[in-house]
């Protein structure tokens, strides 16, 4: 071996084919005899060597991505992690960035078993993905992603904040083709308010009885406790709730509240001419003091970021009636870069023990 003479052209064709660093690769080529596939073999193996070690380092950082089909009839969102924001604007981890995000369009996965079962340029996912943490000199995770696939009735949109920290997909369901570009339109905007606004769910309808329950005592808790200060202060104090959700407002409930309504109307001897004038009004209001909990966590409970006087449901139903159709949110898919990780506290004194011992 020690015979073998490595020209620089087959180091530079080795240093292409891997990307891995110069001497790397003429390493590998004197130690494989020059056989350039055995080669690759040999950093792959020291390349995969480099990733396992990297693997216990938190991956926090990173890129949201999203590719949506021209034809707005599929989408998928994507998050990759990296450990640092300075990687994330790597050109090789957004080249991988891409390259993933187009096999999980392309393939319409869900899962992390069917990503398994796809190979890249000949290799498959796993190694691939690998071999990447390899040269790019950090851990990275594909942490998670999801395909969203439309109908005949349905389109699908959405939006990646500049900063790529946080992608938000909308399917939107319509009735009649010739509203397709508005509902196009208004996916791409309720994809943009829940992006800022955060909401967990799409609707009320998704809570449990126990989930709101146990929702109400904290948010009244919140609630009481601000009016101290506000007291102490000398605001005006918050309406503690009896409600705080659409799914605890019953017809019963809601009808005695507008009884109630029409009583004191009454005893302010309001001309009942003008009562439905007042009255929905007053109601709405009603509404909105006692969905506390909708209007945090669901897509169609939250005030339009763009009209902040409107719920996204009221948006929805008046969009409909302007276009003379139905428009309906069937699924809500959002992603916020590194949700739920926790990043470890570096123990510097401790890595220097470890290191020493």
């Amino acid at each position: 071996m020690a015979d073998v003479v490595i020209s620089a052209q087959l180091v530079k064709q080795l240093r292409e084919m891997t990307d891995a660093p110069m001497m790397d690769c003429k390493k590998a080529l004197v130690e494989t005899g020059g056989d350039i596939d055995k080669a690759v073999d040999f950093l792959r193996e020291k390349g995969l060597s480099k990733a396992s070690k990297k693997a216990d380092r938190i991956a926090s950082e990173g890129v949201i991505s999203m590719k949506i089909a021209p034809d707005f009839g599929k989408a998928s969102l994507l998050e990759i992690n990296s450990e640092t924001d300075f990687v994330a604007k790597n050109d090789s981890f957004i080249a991988l960035v891409s390259k993933t995000t187009d096999v999980v369009f392309d393939k319409e996965l869900d899962t992390m078993q069917d990503l398994e079962t796809i190979s890249i340029d000949n290799t498959k996912f796993s190694e691939f993905f690998q071999q990447n943490i390899a040269k790019i000199g950090e851990n990275i995770v594909l942490r998670r992603f999801q395909t969203l696939k439309a109908n005949a009735q349905t389109v699908i949109n959405g939006y990646v904040h500049t900063n790529k920290r946080v992608g938000v997909l909308i399917t939107l369901r319509f009735g009649k083709e010739e509203n397709r570009a508005k509902a196009i339109e208004l996916a791409k905007s309720l994809a943009m308010h829940a992006a800022a606004m955060k909401p967990q769910t799409i609707s009320y309808k998704d809570f449990a009885p126990d989930f709101i329950e146990k929702e109400k005592v904290a948010l009244v808790a919140e609630l009481e406790k601000e009016n101290e200060e506000l007291a102490r202060l000398k605001k005006p104090l918050h309406k503690i709730p009896r409600f705080v959700s659409q799914k605890e407002l019953t017809a019963e409930i809601l009808k005695s509240e507008e009884e109630h309504l029409k009583e004191e109307l009454r005893a302010q001897n309001k001309p009942e001419a003008i009562w439905d004038r007042i009255i929905p009004g007053q109601m709405e209001r009603f509404v909105a003091d006692n969905t506390l909990l909708d209007q945090r966590l669901t897509l169609l409970g939250q005030f339009f970021i763009l009209d902040d006087k409107k719920r996204v449901e009221q948006i929805l139903s008046e969009s409909g009636k302007a276009a003379d159709d139905v428009f309906s949110v069937i699924d809500y898919v959002r992603f916020e870069l590194g949700e739920g990780i926790e990043k470890k506290e570096n123990d510097f004194a401790a890595e220097v023990a470890a290191q020493l011992g």
